[in-house]
């Protein structure tokens, strides 16, 4: 048998050119590229496990066939190293995935400092806080990468519904002059010799769109200052939103049960391996209406505490539970309890909803106030200066048709579909009030 040997003068381009993923190797020669995730020494024979972001692949060394700086370099490479490996594809029973390498060249690209800071199994027991300081380190695992596929598809099956539907995708400003929706602190900042703030949402800005181009969406950042410190809130997050002209809330309830529905059926098609590494068992889900009375007297009969303006936690996991991979929408919701946005419905009822699946609100929306008189009258009732939206206000003045929408939080959807215990499990790099690195 020929003798392999360690070569490590491959170029970028000729890697580049050569490289297969791991995924979609077969049979012959490969050039692969990846991270040494775990290697065995058994004396006579050495292993080596390739991960890249399609797979892995197990590499195999036999003293007696492979290059003696092969062979030593299996064994004394790093965990987490950057590496090369040229050789022969091979069935093997025994291997991961039923086939293994036999190296005929193996080349360090980057060596992993060691030891590592935290654990980098699928199964690390390294605590939450210790894994985001290393967050850079933590994305090398496969069930936190599977984590970050799927809310890709998310986003992706997002956009895909909205298109479909006759939508546009629209980019709004994230630097305001006054609050966008009151009852909310806000992040200030100095705009030249001005103040002003981190927007709290695009809500104003997609209702100004909308009354023109009918249907707009877009995934938004929004900033919150409030001095929480949750499992299921954060200071800086995402939002899927859209708006929709001639429309009422149960008009956009429904774009976003249909939403959401075609977002789960896009992960169970796309993200199946991803899921099974995560060990979760989603379902796309089922619609239910309720009023927010109804809701109350469910409620009360299973001896959960309500609130005369709003759903409290306990209420939110009660309906989880009573009404499992549903989508339960609470509309007809106290006035009191919604923005001065909400178009009233009178007896002191909104046209605004929320939406709550898994036992937790993933959206709130309803239909806007789009008549400039009552839009002041609003304000004035959430003790808000109506100078400080002159310009959203006057935008109403000129042909504004009725229009409804909803906001739904990107890692809110996350951590619901893949029941994370912590929300900023499903944030890349998470800001909350303590967090600002990495």
């Amino acid at each position: 048998m020929k003798k392999a040997k360690s070569d490590d003068s491959i170029s970028l381009l000729q890697l580049t050119k050569e490289r297969i993923p791991i995924k979609s190797i077969s049979e012959g020669n490969v050039t692969i590229a990846g991270w040494l995730y775990d290697s065995r020494d058994l004396g006579k024979v050495r292993f080596g496990i390739i991960r890249d972001a399609s797979g892995e692949i197990q590499v195999t060394a036999h003293k007696d066939t492979a290059s003696k700086e092969i062979f030593e370099a299996l064994a004394k490479t790093p965990r987490e190293s950057v590496v090369v490996v040229q050789g022969l594809v091979k069935k093997s029973e025994k291997a991961p995935g039923g086939r293994e390498i036999v190296p005929e060249r193996f080349s360090i690209l980057a060596e992993a400092a060691q030891p590592l800071p935290i654990d980098v199994s699928d199964f690390s027991k390294t605590e939450l806080p210790k894994r985001l300081d290393y967050r850079f380190l933590d994305l090398h695992r496969r069930r936190i990468q599977s984590i970050f596929k799927i809310q890709s598809t998310l986003m992706q099956s997002y956009r895909d519904y909205m298109v479909r539907i006759g939508g546009t995708e629209a980019n709004f400003p994230s630097i305001i002059g006054s609050s966008s929706e009151g009852g909310t602190e806000l992040f200030k900042a100095k705009y030249f010799d001005k103040e002003v703030y981190l927007s709290q949402s695009c809500q104003l800005y997609k209702q100004m769109l909308a009354c023109s181009i009918e249907k707009v969406f877009t995934i938004f950042t929004v900033w919150r200052a409030e001095k929480h410190n949750t499992v299921r809130h954060l200071n800086e997050s995402r939002q899927f939103d859209f708006e929709m002209a001639f429309a009422d809330e149960f008009v956009v309830m429904d774009h976003l049960a249909k939403a959401v529905q075609h977002m789960v059926h896009t992960v169970l098609e796309k993200n199946s391996g991803d899921l099974k590494l995560l060990g979760i068992n989603l379902k796309v889900p089922s619609v239910k209406y309720m009023s927010f009375s109804e809701t109350n007297e469910l409620l009360k009969k299973h001896k959960i505490e309500t609130s005369s303006t709003d759903l409290t936690g306990e209420g939110e996991k009660k309906l989880g539970e009573l009404f499992p991979d549903t989508i339960v929408f609470v509309h007809d919701w106290p006035l009191e309890g919604k923005p001065f946005y909400i178009m009233p419905k009178g007896k002191g009822l909104s046209g605004g909803f929320d939406a709550i699946y898994k036992g937790m609100e993933i959206s709130s929306g309803g239909q806007r106030v789009h008549i400039p008189d009552l839009l002041i009258e609003r304000l004035k009732a959430k003790k808000l200066n109506p100078k400080d939206f002159t310009s959203y206000i006057d935008s109403f003045r000129y042909g504004a048709p009725p229009h409804a929408g909803f906001g739904m939080g990107v890692e809110r959807l996350t951590m619901v579909l893949l029941d994370l215990p912590n929300i900023r499990e499903a944030v890349l790099f998470p800001r909350d009030r303590d967090r600002l690195t990495p």
